[in-house]
């Protein structure tokens, strides 16, 4: 419910605060504009990262399984010795971009531009492990990208949906309680300029009346 700002009904008032009555109509507009794009992106980003969860789980499931696999024929320790030494090496640079005045996270991932031969990639060599590791290895080397891609997507979608929020919130303030609440001001105040524009035009009318009796 709106209600009248606690204000002297002058002229000078109803200028002001019509004044303050257009720049709030157009940052109303422009907030919910931002906020159906947010929206728009939003979704968007929701369903890619539906897609990207559902194929990443997938060939997480299948490394799994080979790897299970894969460690059900060989030592447990053997296994944890030529898994613990890397192969390659990589990098992640983190930048921000800026999505609707959102500070979103831009990861880069790189493995080292080093050229060696497939054999030499590995930590170990053929003749005493499973292809269900090698297969394993494989997909997890595959999948890590995507890994990373997830992640950035989903904290995108945690930062878009806490600024989805605070512009909803100023959207609801400026749509439900400053504007009516300054239309209401306005009409009060116009009403009330007009009442004393009246009750002054009847003063002059009653001393002219006056002057005419006299």
């Amino acid at each position: 419910m709106a209600n009248a700002l606690n204000v002297k009904p002058t002229r000078m008032e109803l200028s002001n605060l019509k004044d303050s009555l257009d720049v709030a109509e157009r940052g109303h507009k422009l907030l919910k504009d931002k906020q159906d794009e947010l929206m728009r992106q939003f979704i968007d980003l929701i369903k890619e990262n539906n897609q990207l969860r559902i194929e990443v789980e997938e060939e997480l499931s299948d490394a799994l399984q080979n790897f299970v696999l894969a460690s059900s024929t060989m030592n447990d320790a053997f296994v944890e010795e030529l898994v613990a030494i890397p192969s390659q090496e990589a990098s992640l640079q983190i930048r921000e971009k800026n999505v609707m005045s959102v500070r979103v996270p831009d990861m880069q991932f790189h493995y080292s531009e080093e050229k060696e031969a497939e054999e030499e990639k590995l930590s170990y060599g053929y003749l005493n492990t499973s292809s269900e590791l090698d297969e394993s290895l494989d997909v997890l080397n595959e999948v890590l990208p995507k890994l990373l891609k997830l992640s950035e997507i989903e904290k995108t979608c945690q930062l878009m949906a806490d600024e989805i929020e605070s512009t909803r919130r100023r959207v609801n303030a400026l749509e439900y309680r400053m504007i009516p609440d300054h239309q209401e001001t306005i009409k009060y105040i116009e009403m009330k300029l007009e009442e004393d524009e009246r009750a002054s035009i009847t003063r002059m009318m009653k001393v002219k009346d006056m002057g005419d009796d006299n």
